[in-house]
């Protein structure tokens, strides 16, 4: 099958949004684990494992979200007022984070420190609920009317919103306690495993709560996940999950394996919640209403933006990938790297 323009946008947005989630998730974890890691030394040390490579994560954000504005100017318009709040406590929560994340290193009284690292904690978790929050407002669709948005300032407000952000909360923190696993040793790296396993199983408890519910948000979803013979297409994601989740509790109970172990099967996790999620959303980008060939701006405007993302999305990945080469290994709390 041919894939048209319109689609190769949509497919490279969804590329953004999950390296984005990969690599700004683990870091934002480490926030939201913060909490759980009270002694001085080991906090400076869970930053240092991300001082490098913190901020240019956050790239894929921008990506992401100018894409969208760029290629789907119509699902730009309707979304961003349907999650106006959303999206300002995930922009204040990133802004808390990383000025925090500077801040707290000038700060020489306890009470100071103790303000900053509160701002680390909270910026963090209110930033990944709000961004598995706006998830979950889009999948249980907009109300729309004409082109514009036109439900309420409080449509976002839902059980079922509020359960996907805490599912990525869960999910946040299980990526930021394997990063650790990688990146230090000690009693500190047992510790880590040990919130791994805690976030592993509430994380697998979001991802079967949300994907029970979710068929029963519009019919659409139930015809595509339980109706026969649809369910024969779509049930190896379900019997991959449970595949993965059996081998991640492995891979943290037993010290054998490899310290990236649990962080590349946490990812296949995500990458299966990615790709369920396309399946139910597709073609829409707006469900039940707009497609993505109702939404995209005009086919030379697609093309014209397309050159450069091909130019210059390589060029991110190059140097995104040599940065964590470079700060590669484990983290000496004395030393710096090994």
């Amino acid at each position: 099958m041919m894939i048209d323009l319109t689609t190769a946008w949509a497919l490279l947005l969804a590329f953004a949004v999950f390296v984005y989630v990969v690599l700004d998730g683990f870091d934002l974890g480490l926030g939201i684990l913060y909490p759980f890691f009270p002694e001085k030394r080991d906090r400076d040390l869970m930053m240092n494992t991300v001082a490098p490579v913190w901020d240019g994560n956050e790239t894929w954000l921008v990506l992401g979200g100018g894409g969208l504005f760029a290629a789907f100017p119509l699902a730009y318009a309707v979304i961003l007022p349907a999650t106006y709040p959303l999206i300002i406590a995930m922009l204040l929560g990133l802004i808390f984070r990383g000025v925090a994340f500077e801040f707290r290193w000038k700060a020489r009284r306890p009470i100071t420190r103790w303000i900053w690292d509160a701002a680390f904690i909270g910026g963090s978790t209110v930033a990944a609920m709000a961004q598995g929050m706006t998830l979950g407002a889009l999948l249980q669709g907009i109300e729309v009317e004409g082109r514009a948005y036109a439900g309420g300032w409080w449509d976002w407000l839902t059980p079922f919103t509020l359960l996907c952000g805490a599912a990525v909360v869960a999910g946040y923190a299980l990526l930021g306690a394997c990063w650790l696993n990688i990146k230090v040793e000690g009693k500190i790296q047992e510790r880590a495993r040990n919130m791994a396993r805690i976030a592993g199983v509430l994380t697998v408890i979001g991802i079967v709560a949300v994907s029970a519910a979710t068929p029963f948000l519009e019919t659409a979803y139930f015809e595509r996940w339980l109706s026969w013979p649809g369910i024969l297409e779509v049930a190896i994601v379900p019997v991959l999950v449970g595949a993965l989740t059996l081998w991640l509790a492995w891979a943290l109970t037993h010290a054998r394996g490899p310290d990236w172990l649990p962080m590349m099967i946490a990812l296949a996790l995500f990458a299966l919640c990615f790709v369920g999620l396309g399946l139910s959303m597709w073609p829409w980008v707006i469900p039940p209403t707009i497609t993505l060939q109702d939404a995209a701006a005009p086919e030379s405007s697609q093309m014209f933006m397309f050159v450069g993302a091909v130019v210059l999305v390589p060029i991110i990945l190059a140097y995104t990938a040599y940065a964590y080469w470079v700060f590669r290994g484990k983290l000496d709390p004395d030393e710096g790297y090994h």
